[in-house]
């Protein structure tokens, strides 16, 4: 089968590879839409630990199932589904707390084992999940990010019903970060970036509210979008210097700032500051199997579509996807491959 490799920093070729077998307990699935994800652009950049090359990344895909490693799932041959990449053990004292988001040690598919930038993926059964023939491939396969969005945001929105919500970043995840909070009766969203082009995008598909940090003065365009209500919730889907500092100063009092932007590690915050005001810092990181059932509901109710924010290429031009990606040449919120 033909496969997009990253085999260095900066460095993904289309090859042949062997055409995968599944063994029991798994599943050949013919890909047919899979997302490039942010933190896919810094493995290629060779700035994430935890993809070693050469490996065959992509884990955000809808397919449909061609073999069964064994007969207990034929059942599934023939099916259309989208795959949960996060395996767990099960077994380690967090599983058995119900974080298996945070299994000691989980597994992701296109970082511990091969992707589904390629033909074919191999994948356990167990991680499968059937959606209608009548969803489009592409939105079905807006699951994962959309799970790790839809924990993020609900976390996030947990102390403040109504909530007035600032994102950073008009990428895939603050996207649908800013969709899940209209979805959950936030009463006014602004999403920040420096791109206008994206800006213009989030505009078109109903965020009205939005901000260039290049151009505006932050706090100035905060009070004249939230006026004396405010922010209560920041979400930083960038995960940089300057918007984790921002994020902790435009909040209110008793606000919430979540992290799930992971462009940067180290990270001067003024904790003096959120101290005094009692601001609350999260983290957010995958999604529970919960979490991803119900981003499949509400993709497959049209409660959030990939119109108007999405572009479609041939994963053949992937590796011209992923150069444009990191030199921030791309406008929309995510590129999907198509086989």
């Amino acid at each position: 089968m033909k496969a997009l490799v990253w085999n260095a920093a900066e460095q993904m070729d289309w090859e042949d590879r062997e055409f995968p077998v599944p063994l029991a307990g798994e599943v050949l699935v013919r890909i047919e839409a899979v997302g490039i994800c942010g933190s896919e652009i810094e493995g290629y950049l060779g700035h994430n630990s935890l993809r070693k090359p050469p490996l065959i990344m992509g884990h955000e895909f809808c397919g449909i199932v061609e073999s069964a490693g064994c007969s207990d799932n034929n059942a599934l041959i023939g099916k259309k589904v989208v795959v949960n990449p996060l395996l767990f053990c099960g077994q380690c004292d967090r599983c058995r707390k119900g974080l298996t988001q945070l299994c000691e040690i989980r597994q992701i598919i296109g970082i511990h084992r091969p992707g589904a930038f390629a033909e074919y993926a191999v994948v356990p059964a167990s991680a499968v999940i059937e959606v209608p023939e009548s969803i489009s491939a592409f939105r079905a396969a807006l699951a994962e990010p959309l799970a790790c969005s839809l924990r993020a945001t609900r976390r996030a929105m947990e102390r403040h019903p109504f909530a007035s919500v600032a994102v950073f970043g008009a990428g895939g995840i603050g996207l649908l970060c800013a969709k899940v909070a209209a979805l959950l009766g936030a009463s006014k969203i602004m999403i920040i970036d420096t791109n206008e082009e994206r800006l213009n995008m989030c505009r078109s598909v109903g965020i009205d509210e939005t901000a260039n940090a290049r151009e505006n003065n932050l706090a100035d365009r905060a009070k004249q979008a939230f006026g004396s209500k405010g922010i209560d919730v920041v979400i930083d889907a960038a995960g940089f210097q300057p918007t984790r500092e921002m994020a902790v100063k435009l909040l209110n009092p008793g606000g919430t700032f979540m992290n799930i932007g992971l462009g940067i590690d180290d990270t001067t915050l003024p904790i003096n500051y959120a101290i005094r005001n009692e601001i609350e810092i999260l983290g957010s990181f995958c999604y529970t199997r919960q979490d991803f059932q119900d981003a499949v509901e509400l993709l497959t109710a049209g409660k959030v579509t990939e119109s108007g924010w999405t572009e479609v290429r041939p994963l053949t031009e992937g590796f011209q996807a992923f150069k444009q990606l990191a030199a921030g040449k791309v406008t929309s919120g995510k590129i999907m491959l198509k086989p």
